[in-house]
């Protein structure tokens, strides 16, 4: 007989998750229940420790669980997470993860890659398509794909563009001479002065103005395949070595080549992109396919033209084909294949699955769109339409921030598709800052108080409306109160920015004036066009009139991908007003370093201060240390044994590869000899290891460090610690941390600050602290212009430039622009009604 109130009865009846003695990270000793089957979401402050709680704690063992169900042997090829560190969970099914994450640094992977929509569209053309007539036998599947090397355009290799490298590209001012810097693609310091002495051993004249020189000298100089080699006989300065070496040239042109194919530094690829003329490629035409594969069409198109559309009229093309009457039975023969099973059963799955990305707001997006120049929230909603389409129940889903970077317009389809994953008896764990969303949630869990050491406890966990009474939450405030955000004096622009006849993207012979002098907030829906006027336009046009670098971040990894290169498009576009402008920065939310060598103290400057104050301590100086024998990055000063990074890693082959600290210096970092060098009482490890707010006091006599550290407390970024690698930040606390170098920087004249969503991945408590150093820059005299979907944010700005009035093909103009005031009256913004309550009554 069963007993029907047994153990095995009251776990069958617990419908909760519960988590014993969480301590990830910040977490301290953390217990919470929280529901399943219901849209729970994680709220808190930047650091506070949510996303340790959500991703570090409950996914991580779901993933744990689930890779020892998998067979040893496959456990070697699959990348594990490592345990996370608490002491029981209990009643938590099968996970999924989606992450905010920035596109794949290859313009090779598109929307139809990542929604693997693309491999159905070639397999439709492969099967069904209509092939030219005299055709004997169909193409595989792969010869539609510009990734493999039967579909790939011989000419571009699939790239669909190529750079072609001029005289014009290489030299940007033919009144120059070679000594002068004529030839601006030649590298600077002692590789550049080697060309130009080899030149002058060969008997070029490179005193002469460019344009003076025959043109067959100027050809071979640039373009030679040549690479003789000839004694060098070098002019130095007063006491340097004379020595004669052999030197051997190179046309600029290969070498710009040369640096292309085999640089894998994005700083030496965009600065050498600068100087090639990038155009679609005279072969394909920019499809990136074999002639034999843009010969096979499906409803009258190819698949380089079905791949172009927006996936609004792609879903119509491919419902007339999945409704055709009468279809007959494949074949092999080479035939239209248009009206058989197969294309109407691959079209009725596309349409299925593309009605899902149209749903979430994405119908202006196109299957050959590259996946760098999607936001994070576009690439998420694209994995969230994967999910939905999986048909799986019984998951739990851990969301991170799904409606960062959306318009408030397209948030509302998305709850919708999350309330059809919870109805389809699935749990929803969500990571959340958008007060909106947290109102729908079934479930709330506050972590906090604060951020760091001074967070890492659940201040609540329960039904949301009963976190009104929890004093100690910093999110009560915004999930409760939705009083308007106060007046404020408008600025007056003191100048503007013209820009002209811009055409790039969607943007087609826009006109668009940004004022200077004051806060500006572009606007519009995903697609509309912000980012594309302001992070590409806006700043291109002011970094070649300031002389700044690149668009592209010499960080990011997406930075040398060919889709950054605009040198031909927009070249019309007229600017005025420039001349007012005197410096350009950029403040985003990418990384500020790639490995956990890079960290807060080095990003800051505050690492050379600090280690040049160990260097000047008495018992460095006898022993003879320079600063450089406290950086873990050198040899002299690190620890041999896990040279300088504090930890060891030991594969265990079958289970999760074990981070320990190190033996010899037990994640110091240092050898002993180093940390036997003490400032007040603290080696150069217990340094690093200080908080923002405790290094304020310790290193207070330190005028250049005490500058830094106040402006991080500042940006709310007191409880992070001196050496906290760059791998751990958030993207807000990185977008801070930049924001707190900028500030501490003593600039004259006149800056533009330009922003793309900076408020993405920031709680509303820091979204205050963020907006108000932004308009601190803004009193200094400076210009900040932000892209923007907050619209307490937007309410606060001076001017407002409203783009749409829908996305893609629907989008591109400019339909409102003025005073907030102004545009929350504009009758055809779609902005306008989610703006006006947040303006204060007049």
């Amino acid at each position: 007989m069963i007993d029907e109130h047994g153990p095995a009865a009251v776990h069958q009846a617990d419908h909760f998750v519960r988590v014993r003695g969480a301590r990830e990270h910040n977490l301290r000793n953390v217990d919470v229940e929280v529901p399943r089957d219901a849209m729970v979401v994680f709220t808190g402050v930047s650091g506070s420790g949510k996303s340790s709680l959500a991703f570090g704690t409950i996914y991580a063992e779901a993933q744990r669980r689930y890779f020892e169900s998998v067979a040893p042997y496959a456990r070697r090829l699959i990348q594990q997470v490592g345990a996370p560190a608490v002491d029981e969970i209990t009643g938590l099914p099968p996970a999924v993860a989606l992450q905010q994450s920035r596109g794949a640094p290859s313009s090779r992977s598109t929307v139809g890659t990542v929604t693997t929509l693309s491999n159905s569209l070639r397999m439709l053309f492969s099967r069904a398509g209509t092939y030219p007539p005299g055709t004997t036998e169909r193409l595989d599947s792969d010869a539609f794909s510009p990734n493999t090397s039967v579909g790939a355009c011989r000419e571009c290799s699939g790239l669909g563009r190529v750079h072609l490298v001029t005289e014009a590209s290489l030299v940007p001012d033919p009144s120059l001479s070679i000594r002068d810097g004529a030839i601006a693609s030649w590298p600077g310091a002692w590789h550049g002065k080697n060309l130009r002495d080899i030149l002058v051993e060969l008997g070029h004249d490179i005193d002469r103005p460019w344009r003076d020189l025959p043109q067959a000298e100027r050809d071979w100089i640039l373009f030679t395949d040549e690479q003789p080699e000839v004694t060098v006989h070098p002019v130095r300065g007063v006491g340097q070595v004379q020595r004669d070496y052999q030197g051997r040239y190179t046309g600029a042109r290969a070498l710009v080549l040369h640096t292309l194919a085999n640089s894998k530094s994005p700083t030496l690829r965009q600065r050498v992109l600068r100087h090639v003329r990038t155009s679609p490629c005279p072969v394909c035409g920019g499809s990136r396919l074999r002639p034999e594969s843009l010969a096979v069409t499906f409803a009258g198109k190819s698949i380089a033209e079905l791949a172009g559309l927006p996936l609004t009229a792609l879903v119509e093309t491919f419902r007339v084909a999945a409704q055709a009457p009468g279809t007959t039975a494949a074949w092999a023969a080479a035939d239209s294949g248009e009206t058989t099973d197969v294309a109407v059963r691959i079209a009725a799955d596309l349409v299925a699955r593309i009605e899902v990305l149209t749903r979430l707001g994405l119908g202006y997006l196109s299957l050959d769109r590259t996946t760098p120049t999607l936001s994070p929230g576009e690439l998420q909603r694209l994995r969230i339409a994967t999910q939905l389409r999986s048909g799986l129940f019984g998951v739990v889903y851990v969301l991170d921030e799904p409606s960062a970077g959306l318009h408030p317009a397209d948030a509302e389809p998305l709850l919708e598709v999350l309330d059809q994953l919870t109805a389809a008896g699935n749990s929803l764990f969500v990571i959340e800052h958008d007060m909106a969303l947290a109102r729908r949630a079934d479930w709330i869990v506050d972590v906090g108080p604060h951020a760091g050491e001074r967070g890492g406890r659940v201040l609540y966990s329960g039904p949301v409306a009963d976190l009104a009474e929890v004093e100690e939450s910093v999110t009560r405030r915004f999930l409760f109160d939705r009083t308007p955000v106060p007046s404020r004096p408008r600025r007056q622009p003191s100048g503007q920015l013209r820009l002209r006849g811009i055409d790039r993207h969607n943007l087609r012979d826009v006109d668009a004036d940004v004022p200077l002098g004051v806060f500006t907030a572009v606007t519009g829906v995903s697609g509309s066009g912000k980012s594309t006027l302001v992070s590409q336009v806006l700043t291109d046009v002011v970094a070649r009139q300031v002389g700044s670098p690149a668009t592209a971040d010499a960080d990011d990894p997406a930075a040398d991908s060919d889709d950054d290169v605009q040198d031909t498009e927009g070249a019309a576009m007229r600017a005025e007003g420039l001349d007012a402008v005197d410096r350009l920065v950029r403040v985003d939310q990418k990384p500020i370093g790639r490995t956990p060598r890079s960290n807060l103290a080095t990003y800051t400057g505050l690492f050379d201060a600090v280690r040049k104050l160990f260097a000047g301590t008495d018992e460095a100086r006898a022993r003879g240390y320079s600063a450089g024998r406290f950086s873990f990055n050198v040899a002299e000063g690190r620890c041999p044994t896990c040279q300088g990074e504090g930890f060891v890693t030991v594969e265990l082959l079958f289970l999760p590869s074990t981070y320990s600290p190190c033996p010899t210096c037990a994640g110091a970092r240092y050898d002993p000899e180093t940390l036997q060098v003490t400032h007040r009482g603290k080696n150069i490890a217990e340094v690093l290891d200080l908080t923002v707010e405790a290094a304020a006091d310790f290193l207070a006599d330190l005028p250049s460090v005490a500058t830094s550290l106040r402006v991080l407390q500042e940006v709310g970024l007191g409880y992070l610690r001196l050496g906290q690698p760059a791998t751990e930040l958030s993207g807000g606390e990185a977008q801070r941390v930049k924001l707190a170098s900028e500030l501490q920087r003593a600039r004259r004249g006149h800056t533009l600050y330009v922003l793309d969503e900076p408020t993405t991945g920031l709680h509303p408590a820091d979204v205050e602290l963020l907006v108000r150093h932004l308009h601190q820059l803004v009193d200094a005299g400076n210009t900040v212009v932000v892209v923007e979907h907050d619209m307490d944010v937007v309410a606060g700005a001076d001017w407002v430039i409203d783009l749409g009035p829908g996305a893609g093909d629907q989008g591109g103009r400019i339909v409102a622009a003025g005073p907030p005031e102004r545009v929350a009256a504009a009758a055809e913004s779609r902005t306008a009604r989610f703006l006006a309550p947040r303006l204060p009554a007049s």
